[in-house]
């Protein structure tokens, strides 16, 4: 294995994860604010599943987004 291309090419993934994931967050919590859905002081729990096929990595992540 080589460890430097492998390092890169997670590092590529997580980018791409935090960029596109961002704009999503962004988008959704923008709308339901514009249809008063949830307040601007809202904390929203989240969560995120991490899975790889052929490694049986299954993992979710939570936390929270605060609003306020």
């Amino acid at each position: 294995m080589n460890d430097e291309a492998f390092n890169m090419s997670i590092r590529r993934f997580l980018k791409v994860v935090g960029i596109r994931s961002q704009a999503e967050i962004e988008r959704a919590v923008g709308k339901a604010l514009a249809e008063s859905k949830i307040k601007g002081d809202a904390v929203l729990p989240v969560s995120m599943r991490l899975t790889i096929n052929g490694v049986d990595l299954d993992i979710t992540l939570d936390g929270e987004i605060r609003l306020g």
